[in-house]
């Protein structure tokens, strides 16, 4: 893959990428449209394709925030376009990279001397490369490490990156503009933490420590002083990422006991920390043949607000969620509804929440869960190309939903998601049956 020898840092520069790759969509939209005009049976896809290829080139070229928000989208098949979420994937850890002077650079920045002073080893070339940094490989004193570096100006144009990535998020994503104004502080907020690479240190190594007594995951260890506020240095872990490991054809006993470390790993950092991984995308777990789990990069760490998770997961207990005004009382909590919806309103959004919760809350509600259902998982793609229809929703001048939703929600799409592609059947119902006691 070609590497990179500089990336847009400046707001007029980075601006102007977004203005060219603009022009791009909107000639695929011409091109498109005459090609409708002259045969009416095109569709869509090749417009998507090209799009898709266009964005993720520009967004690629810029890192940081604006690849994050396209890393995260394809998370979520239910926003995108397979054409779109396909490509957009490849921002989870396999980004173009960026040139080995750049990176020396940026430990002359940090350390005052380059990473061949630090290290025994250090290898220039990117490991991989994702939205906010790029990871090398290098030894010392016996052990192999993986050091993560940071894209230079990425902290800094946070802000002004997910404004212009806006209308990107409004036309692919599908959202209004109530709903985007209501969610980007919250992502601002996450990617502002990802990029305090001490930080993530801190919570790597604390919730490390708080899952120790969880079999079957494994955690790197993490050195202080190798690391700086955009340089993290820890063990480099073994094992293949997800796509890879299924390539070996594992024994379904093996992929229920990793989809069992992965369930596990989540629900007691939810229930017992109030804090969760909230990234939990392929590229930040590695599979071992025997069914043990290495977990990466806490950058992204969602810290629960009490009153939040009490309501959250009370509506997931269909006790509650069956009685009318208790229900109507936590969707009120939660800001699904407001005090000055209409009837009308309350009876519509009542029932889409209500189905949706029923629908994404399933695995809680028995002993065990076959993630292996595909079945189950088309009916919440389903579900969500009606809600994608639906005009009340697209109308709405207001956002429904806490915004402390968005990255849980978000994470367990993601554990959904590889928890299907393993096929595992896990044991779902033991750490929440004792919450929901408690609630």
């Amino acid at each position: 893959m070609k590497e990179q020898t500089r990336i847009p840092t400046g707001k007029v520069e980075r601006a102007g990428k977004f203005l060219q790759t603009g022009l791009k969509v909107g000639g695929n939209y011409l091109k498109y449209y005459t090609r409708k005009t002259l045969n009416p049976d095109t569709t869509r896809e090749e417009l998507n394709a090209d799009n898709a290829d266009d964005i993720y080139e520009s967004l690629s070229e810029l890192k940081g925030s604006a690849l994050k928000v396209a890393q995260m989208m394809s998370m979520d098949r239910n926003l995108l376009p397979k054409a779109y979420s396909d490509k957009f994937q490849m921002s989870q850890y396999s980004a173009p990279p960026l040139s080995g002077p750049l990176v020396v650079k940026t430990f002359q920045q940090y350390f005052g001397k380059g990473p061949q002073q630090l290290f025994d080893t250090f290898d220039l070339k990117a490991g991989n490369a994702a939205s906010i940094g790029q990871v090398h490989f290098a030894t010392k004193a016996g052990k192999h490490l993986a050091v993560k570096v940071q894209y230079p100006g990425i902290a800094s144009g946070i802000a002004s990156d997910l404004k212009m990535v806006k209308p990107f998020a409004i036309k692919l994503m599908g959202l209004n503009k109530a709903e985007v104004e209501r969610y980007m502080e919250e992502v601002e907020s996450k990617l502002q933490e990802e990029t305090d690479y001490a930080l993530e240190l801190r919570r790597g190594r604390e919730i490390a420590k708080a899952c120790a007594p969880l079999i079957d995951l494994i955690f790197p260890e993490y050195y202080p002083e190798l690391s700086s506020p955009r340089i993290l240095t820890m063990d480099r872990l073994s094992g293949l990422h997800l796509k890879d490991f299924l390539e070996t054809k594992p024994s379904q006993e093996v992929r229920n006991r990793i989809g069992q470390a992965l369930w596990d790993f989540y629900e007691f950092q939810i229930h017992n920390l109030l804090q969760v991984h909230a990234d939990p995308h392929p590229g930040n777990f590695l599979m071992h043949p025997d069914g043990r789990l290495g977990v990466i990069d806490f950058g992204c760490v969602k810290v629960l607000p009490k009153s939040f998770y009490t309501n959250y997961f009370s509506l997931i207990n269909l006790q509650n969620l069956e009685d009318g005004q208790r229900a109507e009382q936590l969707f009120y909590n939660l800001e699904f509804l407001y005090p000055e919806d209409t009837p009308q309103d309350k009876a519509f959004f009542g029932r889409i929440f209500k189905t949706m919760i029923e629908l994404l809350g399933r695995p809680f509600h028995g002993e065990t869960f076959d993630f292996g259902d595909d079945e189950y998982f088309s009916s919440i793609y389903e579900f969500g190309e009606k809600l994608s229809q639906m005009k009340e929703l697209k109308d709405s001048k207001i956002a429904r939903g806490s915004k402390d939703g968005l990255y849980i929600n978000r994470t367990y799409y993601g554990l959904y998601s590889m928890l299907n592609a393993l096929k595992a059947n896990i044991t779902t119902h033991s750490v929440f049956k004792e919450m929901v006691a408690e609630v």
